[in-house]
């Protein structure tokens, strides 16, 4: 496994480098000109001239691009067009950190909702409480953030008065609540759903009507084969889960006020930040590769096979 590992991450570098290449291609050749964004209505010929000499747009296409990757290199992700006096770094790094913390709020409403609901489900299949617990959270996936933000503003925070409106105070404090469950309750579904079809799918299998005619207990059986055997697929959703933590929620940290990456992001693209567009999607990029690697080494503590097949395949 340690071997797999190694050569999975053997290859972010060379991933890195593609999709810098690709995103620097269609930012260069992109409409639109940073400069003149910057200077707004100030824009000359004079000035637009100026301010693209100034940030370095003037070079050569390849002057740039190595240029950036040789920063990038030492941990240099350049400094902003858009706001002036501000590195990268300064930039994207704190909102990203609010936006997982977020995410991560929202991950474990998913979950922790998700999968005893999704058990029971599948216990109840076909009857009533099945379809009554299915159809409850296709509900809340059915409804958009800006009708069920709005509500929980009305509800919670103003007729109520138990949370605050808008505002962030960290991973452990009441502002966290609503935009948690605006972003949480629509991902029970996706839980659900995939938790009671797996659950169905275990349950029928030969391994555990064995398991009881041993005379094993049902909460064991329960645990040890079907929970364990139904959650194998569940991994891989949310292993991919945890790479868009860095992505943010534009309309929800709008909505809440939250200080995210995903405010950031748009306001980025709109503005021709490249140094900013750029150092977003490595790190998103970095994120989904890890998040892949992850998926496959819990695979392997979950299922022995995949284990086995990690570790010939390690040893080629």
């Amino acid at each position: 496994m340690p071997t797999f590992v190694l050569r999975r991450l053997l290859w972010l570098p060379v991933l890195l480098v593609i999709v810098s290449f690709v995103t620097f291609v269609l930012g260069h050749y992109g409409p639109g000109d940073p400069a003149e964004v910057r200077l707004g209505e100030r824009a000359t010929p004079e000035a637009v001239a100026l301010v693209r000499e100034q940030l370095g747009l003037d070079r050569p296409f390849f002057v740039q691009y190595g240029s950036y990757l040789a920063d990038a290199a030492r941990g240099d992700l350049g400094d902003s067009f858009a706001f002036r006096g501000r590195t990268v770094s300064e930039l994207v790094f704190p909102k990203i950190w609010v936006s997982v913390q977020l995410g991560l709020a929202a991950m474990l409403i998913a979950v922790s909702l998700g999968i005893p609901l999704g058990l029971i489900a599948a216990y109840q299949q076909g009857r009533w409480l099945d379809t009554a617990l299915v159809s409850l959270t296709l509900f809340f996936l059915s409804t958009p953030v800006f009708i069920s933000a709005p509500f929980l503003i009305l509800f919670l925070a103003v007729q109520l008065g138990l949370l605050p409106v808008s505002g962030w105070d960290g991973l452990f404090s009441a502002s966290i609540v609503m935009p948690a469950l605006v972003m949480g309750l629509p991902g029970v579904a996706g839980v659900v759903r995939l938790t009671r079809a797996s659950a169905i799918d275990v349950l029928g299998q030969d391994y555990v009507r064995t398991a009881r005619a041993k005379g094993l207990t049902e909460a064991t059986v329960q645990v040890r084969h079907v929970l364990r055997n139904a959650l194998t697929p569940l991994i891989t959703v949310l292993g991919l889960s945890l790479a868009t933590l860095v992505e943010g929620a534009f309309i929800t940290e709008t909505i809440f006020g939250i200080p995210g990456i995903g405010r950031l992001a748009v306001e980025s693209i709109f503005s021709r930040d490249y140094p900013v567009i750029m150092a977003l999607v490595l790190i998103v990029a970095s994120a989904f590769v890890v998040a892949n690697m992850v998926v496959d080494v819990l695979y392997g503590f979950v299922d022995p096979r995949t284990r086995q097949e990690m570790g010939a395949y390690g040893a080629r």
